[in-house]
């Protein structure tokens, strides 16, 4: 490096635009590296950051948000030695809780938070995985258990965590059913799910088709509000367990106690907000490139290129719902 300065695209109120700002490339502290930011992946959380409609992810101003990313370590603090300069590596390791994003050409990154970046993906495929791959793996593995011969429901399987969640839970050996529009039908049956129209069937009417009337072993809820009350129905009695990424509001539990099922709710963003768990984040990040390696991730990705200097056209395009799949930034070009 022979600056001390780097490019950044700052929040400095909520609301207005992220404004492309020279400011210092951040010191490195013990247990971090520095690292040269190629791509960060766009989530609609940034977006809901930047209208100040997101007060559980606790930013604080100015903020650079960017949740995911993907790069080179350019720098390693003394007496780190889980990775070297020049390592290419990816991870969930910002932009909320005022710890600095990804929108930015360097980041210092808790070492606990990252993993080598998979061989079978780019540098835009890797910052397109972290926060979805993530939260996907904590519902379904850490909270539900997910195993072989498992019927799992994933509610919103062409979204970004459900089509990682149909991955998943296929790799672990479960038969997969997802909910969708008809128009996605090709894209849930492409990743290996039986696709159910939820416009067009209740229910009860998959429940009995798919599981004889007794539910799912698990359900996932990626799509919250009605959807969750609708997964409560859909377990599995005695047996069933119901995850939900977006359990907002108010639901009522005695359809799911009814069925004498389980429920559990899942938010990724707690070990970046507490400080606590980041190791394991680390770890979800090792399988993620395990199994992309293994050639077992499709990843639905939005082609369009947007630079940092183009930030807030790709805010608003993720903001508007109009994305065609994850949406990355291009930061080194």
């Amino acid at each position: 490096m022979t600056t001390n300065t780097m490019q950044a695209a700052v929040l400095e109120n909520f609301g207005a635009p992220l404004a492309l700002t020279a400011i210092e490339i951040p010191p490195l502290r013990p247990g971090q590296v520095l690292v040269r930011i190629a791509a960060s992946g766009v989530n609609p959380l940034d977006t809901k950051i930047q209208a100040g409609n997101a007060a559980h992810a606790q930013a604080s101003l100015p903020a650079i948000l960017g949740i995911d990313l993907a790069g080179t370590v350019e720098a390693v603090h003394a007496g780190e030695t889980r990775f070297q300069p020049g390592d290419e590596v990816f991870g969930m390791t910002g932009g909320v809780g005022g710890v600095p994003g990804s929108l930015a050409q360097f980041a210092a990154v808790d070492a606990d938070l990252l993993a080598i970046k998979p061989h079978a993906l780019d540098m835009r495929q890797a910052a397109a995985l972290p926060l979805i791959f993530i939260t996907a793996w904590e519902g379904l593995v850490d909270r539900a258990h997910v195993r072989a011969g498992q019927k799992v429901l994933v509610h919103g399987g062409a979204g970004g965590v459900g089509h990682i969640a149909i991955q998943i839970a296929r790799a672990f050996g479960a038969e997969v059913y997802a909910t969708g529009s008809a128009e996605q039908k090709d894209v849930i049956e492409g990743l290996g799910a039986v696709a159910i129209d939820y416009r067009s069937q209740s229910v009860d009417d998959y429940v009995a088709l798919h599981t004889g009337g007794e539910g799912f072993d698990i359900v996932y809820d990626t799509v919250g509000g009605a959807t969750l009350d609708a997964s409560f129905a859909a377990a599995r009695r005695y047996r069933g367990h119901v995850v939900s990424c977006l359990g907002w509001g108010a639901h009522k539990l005695a359809p799911l106690s009814f069925r004498a099922a389980t429920y559990s709710g899942v938010f990724t963003l707690l070990p970046l907000l507490s400080g606590r768990e980041r190791a394991h984040h680390g770890e979800i990040m090792r399988e993620a490139a395990r199994l992309a390696d293994a050639g077992g991730l499709r990843l639905l990705m939005d082609e369009r290129r947007f630079t940092l200097a183009q930030a807030n056209q790709a805010h608003a395009i993720v903001a508007a719902g109009h994305a065609r799949g994850k949406l990355v930034i291009d930061v080194a070009c």
